[in-house]
This record gives structure tokens, sequence and C-alpha cells, in this order.
């Protein structure tokens, strides 16, 4: 083989592996204000803890999390007097973290995942010498940018739990508690973060120094709620209010979607719903949803189940952290009922899944559509239903909400919105749907 043949050989082979490279467009710089989105159990995520060909034991294990989700924005929407969403406050949304994407925080850059969770205002991450925490992911000493904020700042008193002295000043460190058997410490802090192309200068952030009671995930959360201290609101005229995101489907192993900040590039053609805004819970992104339909059929619903009420918190939202839609249990069992009586049976239950039956009935199963308003959203074959890891069974991917006392929230949650670009237009108060292939 003379030196131009083997050259040429090699340039083949190189072109051939990258090319072949399933997470490269995942571990590439992205352009723009897009972003890539992946799965936090995915090939390309450095958090995988999944086995290919078992991702349906995973869904399983993730969605029997969603109760203590779903509890906790309930409980955010029960007390007219919570007005903030505090930072990194559940250990509900402390072990749940189902989509990350790639950031840059402090100066120089240091790489992160962080979890994306549009019911949080706040973002937090886990920082170096951290006590109880796994593995630090970010150090403040490295960063020429970093700063720690005062008790002064007005970002203080957004936090639950702050500690300040009662004269003078001094940095704003606070404390929180979940469940009774878990807390945490952090320091309200600055630095700049790097989102694409985009950089902000001065993003405020929780950076966490101990952890008791349990452990905290490695990548950090970037909010993406409504409130005051949000991505949003924290890049000013930067993203004009708008973003929207597209979830690969959690079979999809290898692949990645986008979170696309900012009015460019979001789809043109796109149906629409007014977002309703709860003055006790800002950060929530609410919506309407007049029905559910299984089928032709309009699943008989009284309407105060489904009816917007910011004085108890009562409606739904939209979610990008809970795994499996979860209604109200009167709604979900009116669901559950007309969706059996349609596929008749025998059914079983898996895991958070109580309507499992034979994969070779999926043919007749209906499709579910929310009806809201100005829009009908018909889930697609593959956001209704999930099978076994065997293939024999297929199931009805909702559930009820826990039933608590509490229980007034329903939630459209992630596994539903798979393969769906989901635009937030907050300025103008509306959420667009359009199909997308994420993958």
């Amino acid at each position: 083989m003379d030196f131009f043949t083997a050259f040429l050989f090699l340039t083949l082979v190189v072109s051939t592996t990258k090319a072949f490279d399933p997470c490269a467009s995942s571990s590439s710089e992205s352009k723009g204000s897009d972003l890539s989105v992946i799965h936090v159990y995915g090939q390309c995520s450095p958090f995988n803890q999944h086995k290919a060909g078992s991702w349906v034991n995973t869904v399983i294990n993730m969605a029997s999390k969603d109760p203590a989700r779903v509890t906790y924005l309930s409980s955010l929407v029960a007390s007219p007097k919570a007005t903030s969403v505090p930072i990194a406050s559940g250990q509900q949304t402390l072990n749940i973290g189902n989509y990350v994407v790639k950031v840059k925080l402090g100066t120089p850059g240091q790489l992160m995942f962080m979890v994306l969770d549009t019911s949080r205002d706040e973002a937090w991450v886990p920082c170096a010498d951290c006590a109880g925490c796994s593995s630090p992911t970010f150090s403040p000493n490295t960063s020429a940018t970093y700063a720690s904020l005062q008790c002064s700042v007005p970002q203080c008193t957004q936090v639950r739990g702050l500690s300040c002295p009662t004269t003078g000043t001094g940095a704003c460190f606070f404390n929180q508690t979940y469940g009774g058997v878990s807390s945490f410490s952090a320091t309200l802090s600055q630095d700049s973060l790097g989102l694409a192309a985009d950089t902000l200068p001065s993003y405020s952030f929780g950076c966490v120094n101990a952890v008791s009671g349990s452990t905290l995930p490695p990548q950090g959360l970037l909010g993406l709620g409504r409130g005051p201290m949000s991505l949003l609101s924290q890049s000013g005229s930067l993203y004009s209010g708008v973003f929207s995101y597209c979830f690969p489907s959690f079979k999809s192993y290898y692949f990645s979607g986008s979170l696309r900040l900012g009015p460019l590039g979001q789809p043109k053609n796109i149906k629409t719903t007014p977002l309703l805004r709860n003055p006790h819970r800002p950060t929530l992104y609410y919506v309407n949803l007049t029905g559910v339909s299984v089928g032709r059929v309009l699943v008989p619903v009284a309407p105060e189940l489904l009816a917007f009420d910011p004085n108890t918190g009562a409606g739904t939202i939209i979610d990008s952290g809970t795994v499996i839609t979860r209604f109200v249990e009167p709604v979900y069992a009116a669901i559950r009922d007309e969706f059996r009586k349609q596929v008749k049976g025998p059914f079983t239950t898996i895991g958070a899944f109580d309507t499992c039956f034979s994969a070779t009935n999926e043919d007749i199963a209906p499709p579910v559509t929310f009806h809201l308003t100005g829009m009908d959203l018909k889930l697609p074959v593959e956001n209704t239903l999930i099978h076994s890891s065997a293939g024999s069974l297929a199931c009805l991917a909702m559930a009820a909400a826990p039933n608590n006392v509490n229980s007034v929230l329903n939630v459209i949650a992630n596994l539903q919105q798979q393969n769906l670009r989901i635009m937030f237009d907050v300025t103008n108060s509306r959420l667009g749907i359009a199909r997308e292939l994420c993958n």
C-alpha cells in the first residue's frame, strides 16, 4: 500500500467513525440559541445509568417518583402566601432529572449538564467542597467572575430559609429541609452562564455547600419557570420571553432534542392555547384543559375537576419534570374506564401503569385527545402507550395524582410531550404545540 492509498484509507476510516458517532450532535457546541437536550439516562449523558434494552424499567422507576413531585407541585399552590419558588426546594425535584442541557458556568466556563425544569425559577449547582455531595461539579475558586451575593440584594428575599445577620450585612446563606429527613445549605451566588453561543454575565443561582439525609445528583438545575429568578426573567430582553423544547423519546437511546431560546427559529404555523397565570404561584405554566376524549367519546367529567382556580391552585399545568401525565383521581378513573371499555381486557398492572393489556390488542387502542382552549392535542400512539420490555404488553401511560388534601392539580407530563415542539411565549401569554421529530 503506497502512501497516498494509505492516506485515503485513514481519511475514510476517520470520516466514517465521525459520521457514525451517535453522540456527535450532543457533544458538539450548539449554534445560535439552540442547545441539545438529552435524556439523563441516554447513551450521550454523562450520568447514564440505563442499560440498552431496559428503558421500560427505567421509565417505570422514574414514574414511581412522580407522586412525590406532583404532591410537591400541589403543595406549592395550596397556600396563597407562597409567592415564589425557593432555590432547589424539594427532595422530589432533586431526585428527578429527566432531561438535561449542556451549559458553561464561570470564567473560564466549566462544563455542566443541568436539568430542565419548567416548574422552578431558580438555578442551583452542587459546588466544590460540598459536604455530602456525591460529585461536586462547579469550582467557584477557579472562576474569575464568581461572586457570592449579599443579604442586601433583592434576590435574597426570594429564598426561603435565608440566614442573614440582624445587623450589618453578609452573604446570603439559606437552608432547606424536605420531608423532615433531608436538607441542604447553599450560598446565593452570581456568575457568567454560557448557553450555546449566548452568555448571561451575571446569572444568579444557589451554590450548594452541604447536604444531609440524601445525596444531590451530579447535575445542577436550570429553572425555566415564569417567576422573577427564572432564566427568562434573568435574560431580560435577550430571549423576548420565548423558549421552546423538543424532547426525544425515552426509546431514543442515542439521540437528542433541543432547547430553543428566543423567538428566532420557532415554528411559524403552530397551534396555541392561552397560558393562565396564578398570582399565588406565578412560576407554574397553567393551561385551560376543558376536556379529554378517548377515541370519539368525550369522557364525562365534572367541570370543576378541570377548572382553573387560582385561589386553590386547581387546574392543569404543563411540566417538564413529571414523567407520566397525572389527573386528579376522578378524572383519571373516568379516562381509564372509557379506555378499558374500548380496548376490552383482560388488564394487568406494571408499576404505576394500571391498564396494561396484550399488545395484540394495540391496533384497537383508541387515541387520547386533550381539549385545550383553541386547540385539540391528539396524542400520537407513542405518547399514549408504553410497552413492556418483552413487548407482549402495552399500557396506558397515564395515572392518578396522589390522593391527598392538596390533590387539585392535573399535570401534563414529559412522556406525553415527546416528539412535540412545545413553545412557551410568556410575553404573549400563550403555549404553542407542533409535531416535530425530536430525534
